[in-house]
């Protein structure tokens, strides 16, 4: 029997359980679907029958369109409403995009600049760019969530403009620790570490000596040829009048280029507290492994670099390094709240992320502890002097033209 010579609903139950042989073509196209379904619909009278035949034509359906039992309802129910089993096309394109593809480009400009901050940070500067700096192609980019930043980041336009890819690298800090320093909210208060940039055919590389004020995050990097006294009491000197703050605190790890007679002389001369690290409590020095990461190897990554290019380094480190870490780059600071237990818990909301100098500047009577003949008016002004993007830009050019001066001196020395 065709499928055509079922013309009634008996013989639609027989064909459903499988007594009735029955030969039948499936549609090759939705139309055809379609109209086979509008076809089997006017056949049997389907608005006219009782429920439980009605049921039977419904299995009927399902059975040769291979439709689910949601669609074919659907089906029937336009059946119903308009006589008629149409296709209806999708006329509208969905949602209205609010971030364009110039909007994408200038966020992987961004980031390229800034070496990929995390969703916060990068929607600080963002602010920045737009509220303090005037710069209006930010306006979208300014209103963005922390979420889309990050979906736009794993967008094609995103990733055909850059794609970088980076492996976690566990750091162990072999620490014992004597003891915490204690800030109390003020700033001038160290962390200090030593960052080694590799051996090469037993040859040690250079070595950044990183300092973090413990409340402000002003930090500041050195870089010398060995951590011996000769090369480390200048630049510790060196760091030390850099911060625009007095600094009443040093804190070290037990290693001995800062545990040492000359360095601990030094201290007590300026009349600064040196402290070192406790023993099983890592936490202690921990803002300054967390900058050696984000900072020192963001920049110059793992390779080996010659301990006699440590002079231009340093420079570098002086002249575009420290302007831009300090009065341009977002950092998040704690803030302590009590948990249900009555516990301290330090949490990091968007709203306290700032750069150090912004930090600084809000600190309470923050013109106290400035250092003599220093002001925020003459801060201020270097501050702004460069927008964020600007100082990100020299960062990566001057960065660039070290690293192709090492690589191309070295070349004709090797």
């Amino acid at each position: 029997m065709n499928i055509n010579d079922l013309k009634t609903i008996a013989q639609l139950e027989q064909f459903l359980t499988g007594t009735q042989s029955v030969a039948f073509v499936v549609a090759s196209t939705k139309r055809d679907i379609y109209q086979d379904i509008q076809r089997t619909l006017a056949i049997f009278r389907y608005p006219a029958l009782d429920k439980p035949s009605k049921g039977v034509v419904v299995r009927f359906l399902i059975k040769i369109t291979g439709y689910s039992r949601q669609q074919v309802t659907r089906l029937v129910k336009q059946y119903r409403d308009t006589g008629k089993v149409e296709r209806q096309q999708r006329t509208h394109q969905g949602f209205k995009s609010i971030y364009t593809a110039e909007d994408i480009r200038l966020l992987a400009a961004l980031d390229e600049r800034h070496n990929t901050l995390s969703g916060p940070a990068t929607k600080k500067l963002c602010e920045r760019a737009h509220t303090l700096f005037g710069q209006t192609q930010y306006q979208h980019l300014a209103g963005i969530s922390v979420a889309h930043l990050y979906n736009l980041r794993k967008s094609k336009p995103y990733l055909r403009q850059r794609y970088t890819l980076e492996k976690t690298r566990p750091k162990v800090a072999l620490i014992g620790e004597r003891k915490k320093p204690q800030a109390n909210g003020q700033p001038g208060y160290i962390r200090i570490d030593t960052v080694h940039q590799g051996d090469l055919d037993k040859q040690k590389g250079v070595y950044h000596i990183n300092a973090v004020d413990e409340v402000t995050q002003f930090e500041v990097v050195c870089t010398v040829e060995k951590i011996s006294e000769q090369y480390l009491m200048p630049a510790i000197e060196q760091l030390l009048t850099c911060f625009p703050f007095v600094i009443k605190g040093f804190h070290s790890d037990n290693g001995s280029e800062y545990i040492n007679y000359k360095v601990a002389a030094l201290l007590t001369k300026l009349l600064i507290e040196f402290t070192k690290s406790r023993s099983r409590q890592t936490n202690d020095n921990a803002l300054a492994e967390s900058k050696n990461g984000s900072v020192i190897r963001k920049l110059f990554g793992y390779a080996h670099i010659p301990q006699q290019w440590a002079s231009l380094i340093n420079t570098f480190n002086h002249e575009t390094l420290f302007p831009y870490i300090n009065y341009h780059r977002p950092c998040f600071f704690p803030k302590t709240v009590k948990d249900k237990n009555g516990k301290d818990k330090k949490i990091y909301p968007y709203e306290c992320m700032m750069t150090p100098y912004d930090k600084l500047k809000s600190i309470e009577n923050a013109k106290n502890y400035l250092k003599p003949g220093v002001t925020f008016e003459i801060l201020d002004k270097f501050a702004l002097s460069q927008t964020d993007d600007q100082a990100a830009e020299q960062l990566q050019k001057e960065r660039s033209k070290l690293f192709k001066t090492i690589n191309e001196r070295g070349l004709k020395s090797g």
